[in-house]
């Protein structure tokens, strides 16, 4: 099975532009009638769609808090952002109408669309753009994601009603796809006056469903936006989303929810583990929709701050010792295909060097004793000036899949008959981020999506080593690269494509070939669902699922 891009129907906010002058013409979205699986049919009106999550539950539903995955997830369903991509992958305005900018790329305008409003009545406007810019730029927020997206914005004016001015610290070809974003998306600049502890238990957006109620640890029910206006009439049916609610339940358990899901409890899964799509595959009453991130692949990350992978050589033989392509054969039923890129293969720049990332416990050997790491002790782990070549590997039970989990307990096993130990570590999220945050690991398993090839700047420049006001810094790796860093800030300026292009298969290089990851897969994003749900397949640039256009048959 070769992991591609979803079939969807609509893919709300994405980008892949530079600026204005890049963006792609002339692309409207796709017709909304037929389902992923090509199945077409009359739409039906009202019930309840249940759905099943396995990621962490959000501590806050707003995601410009934070910023991570489980929110993007259910904030698609309430929120919208300023640009978005049709089928095609071509970016176009969504609660934006147009963007321009300056041809010293330092002034960018954002025109807004009149005649949509929040849930609470509040008028979309330049003015709330720029309440919502504020929201995300400000410490006290603790934003991450849409925090490091906005970082060269150094001011902003609401020209009038519907046009925005930003000015910028340094030119930035990828700010329209952080537009795109449900990091970034487009909040009630009425709700962001509350408290944040209120503003996080019921966003307030403009999409298709709104935030009814939370019960923690068990549920979010939504309900229907009766009013939604859908920004561009050609994206999908007139009128409200056919659904009249959705209740969002956490269901942290694998085989809990794929039982509640054979069992018609609930209708559609994610994180759906590699057997049981396997299962699947062979149930005509249960489809499959396989929606790869973008940004960043999953990876391991080797930690360059600190002994022993602030040696290089060791960092090499540590990839050569570890037979991952075994692991993926056996582990993922045909889920997933290796990767050898820093980047999503959704990703049109990504570059792949499978050169480097072969298994080879002759080549580690030789570069290990190189290392002076020549010794073994009595249990026949490497061993140099009396201290064992262990590896600390913290790793987050609610972002790794249990089949991820075996992976890297078989690369744990591969890794010792090469002489190095890896210290497996499974953590509650909490947990987790305390190991990151003083500096307690030398592997490490993070997921990042960002739309487009600036996730490279967010992971591997110097910059990315100081944390984010929630307390997160993106560059695990801990890469301190000036000329890394001179590439990628070169590729974030350029408005030529070809040198855009360039750049980052330079600075992917550099990453690559100095082994400070191990590239595993594209970010697994699987979901199962009932063929009694229709129209299901329309997802954000982020691979989350939305719902506008979905109905339940009878």
């Amino acid at each position: 099975m070769t992991l591609a891009r979803p079939l969807a129907t609509r893919l709300l906010p994405a980008a892949t532009a530079l600026a204005a002058a890049l963006v792609l013409a002339g692309c409207s979205p796709a017709a909304m009638t037929p389902d992923a699986s090509g199945e077409s049919g009359s739409p039906v009106t009202g019930g309840t769609l249940v759905y099943a999550s396995g990621d962490a539950e959000p501590a806050c539903l707003d995601p410009h808090v934070g910023g991570n995955f489980p929110q993007a997830l259910i904030a698609s369903q309430y929120l919208e952002s300023l640009y978005t991509k049709d089928a095609d992958g071509a970016l176009i305005p969504w609660l934006a109408e147009d963007s321009t900018v300056s041809d010293d790329g330092l002034t960018r305008i954002v025109k807004i669309r009149t005649g949509i409003s929040f849930t609470d009545g509040t008028a979309l406007n330049a003015d709330a753009v720029k309440a919502n810019f504020e929201h995300l730029l400000n410490p006290a927020t603790t934003s991450s994601t849409g925090y490091l997206a906005l970082g060269k914005i150094a001011s902003m004016q609401a020209v009038d009603a519907s046009t925005l001015e930003l000015k910028l610290k340094s030119p930035d070809n990828s700010l329209l796809e952080s537009f795109s974003m449900p990091w970034v998306a487009i909040e009630s600049p009425t709700a962001l006056k509350r408290s944040q502890a209120d503003n996080c238990a019921a966003p307030v957006g403009t999409g298709p469903f709104k935030v009814e109620s939370w019960k923690k640890q068990d549920s979010v029910k939504l309900v229907r936006n009766a009013g939604y206006v859908l920004p561009d009439p050609k994206a999908g049916h007139a009128g409200g989303a056919y659904l009249d609610a959705i209740t969002w339940r956490f269901i942290p358990e694998a085989a809990t929810r794929y039982a509640a899901l054979q069992a018609g409890e609930v209708q559609i899964i994610d994180n759906a583990q590699p057997d049981a799509i396997a299962a699947a595959e062979k149930n005509t009453s249960i489809k499959h929709l396989d929606a790869p991130r973008p940004g960043a692949s999953n990876r391991v990350e080797l930690n360059s701050s600190k002994p022993p992978f602030n040696d290089v050589l060791v960092r090499e033989a540590f990839i050569h010792a570890v037979n991952v392509n075994a692991s993926i054969d056996s582990l993922f039923f045909g889920t997933a295909v290796r990767s050898y890129s820093p980047l999503s293969s959704v990703e049109p720049l990504a570059l792949s060097e499978e050169s480097l990332f072969g298994y080879d416990r002759a080549k580690a050997a030789k570069l290990l004793d190189e290392a002076g790491w020549s010794q073994r002790d009595s249990e026949g782990y490497r061993v140099k000036d009396g201290t064992r070549l262990s590896l600390s590997f913290p790793v987050s039970t609610s972002q790794s899949i249990p089949a991820e989990q075996s992976l890297f307990e078989q690369m744990q096993a591969t890794a010792k008959e090469s002489g190095l130990e890896i210290k497996i570590k499974l953590l509650d999220l909490s947990s987790w981020y305390g190991e990151l945050f003083t500096n307690n690991y030398n592997l490490v398993s993070a997921p990042y999506t960002k739309v487009g090839p600036s996730v490279l700047s967010v992971l591997f420049h110097s910059d990315s080593t100081i944390p984010a006001p929630s307390g997160y810094f993106a560059n695990l790796s801990q890469v301190k690269d000036p000329s890394l860093d001179a590439l990628l800030a070169a590729a974030g300026t350029t408005k030529d494509l070809a040198e855009r292009k360039d750049l980052y298969t330079q600075a992917q290089k550099k990453v690559l070939e100095g082994y400070y990851l191990l590239p595993l897969y594209n970010q697994q994003n699987h979901f199962l669902y009932s063929a009694k749900l229709k129209n299901v397949g329309a997802t954000t640039a982020v691979a989350t699922p939305t719902f506008f256009d979905t109905w339940l048959s009878n």
